[in-house]
């Protein structure tokens, strides 16, 4: 009798163990393609400011950050399946997406903007573009804003698995621009070499799209995590963690 009580002793220790260890071990998931809030290093490691915070979050939440990569486009899915605990990604906060995910407070609001060659003449209105091939990164707002406003007006509208190969064809002159982040296209594409010919040739405002800022993306009903995410993120206001890190990354401020 003695070893069944030893024995049943054993295993609810060992259950309330990993109950304790999963409860300290926050998972993100997120698309390394959007950079400079998300991107791999040379070495492939993760970079970027959605990194910085995330793991300054976890810090100040006492809690193992794990990231887990995905594809941008199957991220709620992936959530709502529970092979990560949260989505920090840049992910805007629309009412689409509020029907099946919970948000976090704000983390940042950028707005969206039109990249092409610096000397044509496009804009973002429909008119300058109809006739004219635009790609976008699959599952992002600029993808529903593209096709919602602009496809039926004449304008040719390509997705992409993520925005880093939209710029390839971009280059070769297969597309005539691409409606992107504006800060991920200016730091992730105007700096570079190759995008220098390029220009953002406007930016827009659309809240019914684009939403209330970006957030983390959490399960509906996972109050605890919501919770300490919320209460960490306050504190790196507080604290100036937070506006140390977006000087790292950003000219100017992305947090009105």
């Amino acid at each position: 009798m003695k070893k069944n009580v030893s024995l049943a002793l054993l295993f609810s220790l060992t259950a309330f163990s990993q109950v304790a260890l999963a409860q300290q071990t926050l998972r993100f998931g997120v698309d390394p393609t959007f950079p400079p809030f998300e991107s791999k290093a040379a070495d492939g490691s993760l970079q970027g400011f959605d990194i910085d915070i995330g793991n300054a979050i976890c810090a100040q939440a006492k809690v193992k950050c794990q990231w887990v990569q995905m594809g941008f486009d199957s991220s709620i899915p992936a959530l709502q399946a529970k092979k990560f605990d949260a989505i920090l990604s840049a992910m805007s906060m629309t009412d689409k997406r509020r029907q099946q995910v919970a948000f976090s407070d704000m983390l940042y609001n950028t707005p969206s903007a039109l990249l092409a060659p610096a000397a044509s003449n496009l804009t973002t209105d429909v008119a300058s573009l109809r006739g004219k091939t635009i790609g976008v990164a699959q599952g992002t707002i600029q993808e529903t804003y593209a096709k919602t406003k602009w496809e039926g007006q004449g304008v040719k509208v390509i997705s992409y698995p993520n925005q880093m190969e939209v710029y390839p064809d971009l280059v070769a002159g297969r597309l005539d621009g691409s409606l992107a982040n504006a800060v991920s296209a200016e730091q992730g594409f105007l700096t570079t070499q190759e995008g220098k010919p390029y220009a953002i040739k406007g930016t827009l405002v659309d809240k019914a799209i684009f939403g209330d800022g970006v957030g983390i993306a959490l399960r509906k009903g996972d109050d605890a995590n919501l919770k300490m995410i919320n209460a960490a993120l306050a504190e790196l206001h507080h604290n100036g963690t937070y506006d140390q890190l977006t000087r790292k990354y950003f000219r100017f401020r992305v947090y009105p």
